[in-house]
């Protein structure tokens, strides 16, 4: 089999760098490992931000996004029992989010790829990205119990921490920059109207919590959690007990309850291995880049990443110039690393680490209050909260 890029990993990554190929004449083949119904209902991000709701209408992938997807202007932050309301629009000239989970995206281009792109193949397992530095790479995979060979002229490895594509980069060559937080976020999903019509981010000393919803009438929630919690260990009653202390305000607000569906432990952590490319191996999406759920970066950082690519080969294939691939890297990682930055601010800020000082918890609340008194750090998160040039 042969085809001018493989894509490893058909998340909302590896299936958005199909279209945009595809949209521009360009063929590829994507492998992913799980089958199709696990890729569908893989509960991950739900935020959207400005410029990649921006690019899925622009790929055609954006009709059903604009019909059921819930625009947001802004967010509510919560301490020491006060509500403060960031406007996004006002802040940064119009710009704002969209809710919409990564589930309902894949879902949305596999069925786009499906009825007009390249193949798409389930349960094709890659076991290797072999030659990366030459001009003949090529990916070895097993489908349907036989093992073949994808030959490519560019692979891109969308297949996240654990994949082979980052192996594929001689250890001697990358640089690993991370760090893991010594708490986790349980979420639930609850059969309940979200208590809230924006995402509320709430800082307590019991720890964080944060309001955020899949749709009009199923709720998202999490609490912070020490590290290695099992979700099984709290009840729903706990649950929902906690959640309501912690978005406690004096105004009388209340939380909704409901019956939660499923619930999970998500580990925090931050990573970024450098460089994203190797000779005409190139890494999109996580298996180039971690970010705490916090800032709300995960998704949206993996599509600016496959943007940057298919603009790159584009250019190639318009002036035979290698100039946007081969710059490729150093042009991810500035975004990335403002996205790092932003999703650790905003970790730090609002979840309380089990050894905090009350020195520590002062400086917290200094931050928050800065934020609601100062226009020029509220625009600050504000334009960090919808996102950075693509």
């Amino acid at each position: 089999m042969r085809t001018t890029v493989g894509i490893v990993g058909a998340g909302p990554a590896g299936l958005l760098l199909a279209r945009l190929l595809h949209n521009a004449g360009i063929d590829s083949v994507v492998l992913e490992s799980r089958d199709r119904a696990y890729v569908e209902q893989r509960q991950r991000a739900g935020i959207l931000e400005q410029g990649t709701v921006d690019v899925l209408r622009a790929a055609g992938a954006g009709e059903r996004m604009d019909r059921e997807g819930l625009r947001h202007d802004g967010i509510e932050l919560r301490f020491a029992r006060r509500r403060h309301r960031v406007d996004f629009p006002a802040l940064t000239g119009g710009r704002s989010v969209m809710v919409y989970a990564q589930t309902e995206v894949c879902k949305d281009l596999i069925a786009l790829q499906l009825k007009e792109g390249g193949p798409l193949l389930f349960g094709a397992q890659a076991l290797a990205v072999e030659g990366a530095g030459t001009d003949s790479p090529r990916v070895r995979f097993r489908h349907e119990e036989r093992e073949d060979v994808l030959e490519c002229d560019y692979v891109v490895g969308c297949d996240g921490s654990w994949g082979v594509a980052r192996r594929a980069i001689p250890e001697e060559l990358t640089r690993v920059f991370e760090r893991t937080y010594p708490f986790g976020w349980l979420g639930i999903l609850a059969d309940v109207p979200p208590s809230h019509d924006e995402l509320v981010y709430a800082r307590h000393d019991r720890g964080f919590a944060l309001l955020s919803m899949r749709s009009p009438v199923v709720s998202r929630l999490y609490l912070q959690v020490p590290e290695g919690t099992d979700a099984e260990a709290w009840s729903d009653a706990e649950i929902w007990d906690e959640l309501e202390r912690r978005f406690e305000t004096d105004d009388g607000w209340r939380l909704r309850r409901g019956t939660i569906t499923s619930k999970s432990v998500t580990p925090m952590r931050s990573q970024v291995q450098e460089p994203m490319r190797y000779g005409r191996l190139f890494l999109a999406g996580d298996a180039a880049h971690i970010v705490p759920p916090t800032g709300a970066k995960g998704l949206n950082l993996a599509v600016g990443d496959v943007v940057t690519f298919a603009r790159a080969l584009g250019h190639q294939r318009e002036t035979g110039s290698d100039d946007l691939l081969d710059t490729y890297s150093e042009t991810c990682l500035r975004r990335v690393w403002q996205a790092e930055r932003f999703s650790y601010e905003m970790t730090t800020m609002l979840h309380r680490s089990p050894d905090a000082t009350p020195f520590e918890d002062r400086i917290q609340l200094a931050r928050l209050e800065r934020l609601a008194s100062a226009r020029s750090a509220e625009q600050d998160l504000a334009e960090g909260y919808t996102g950075f040039a693509l």
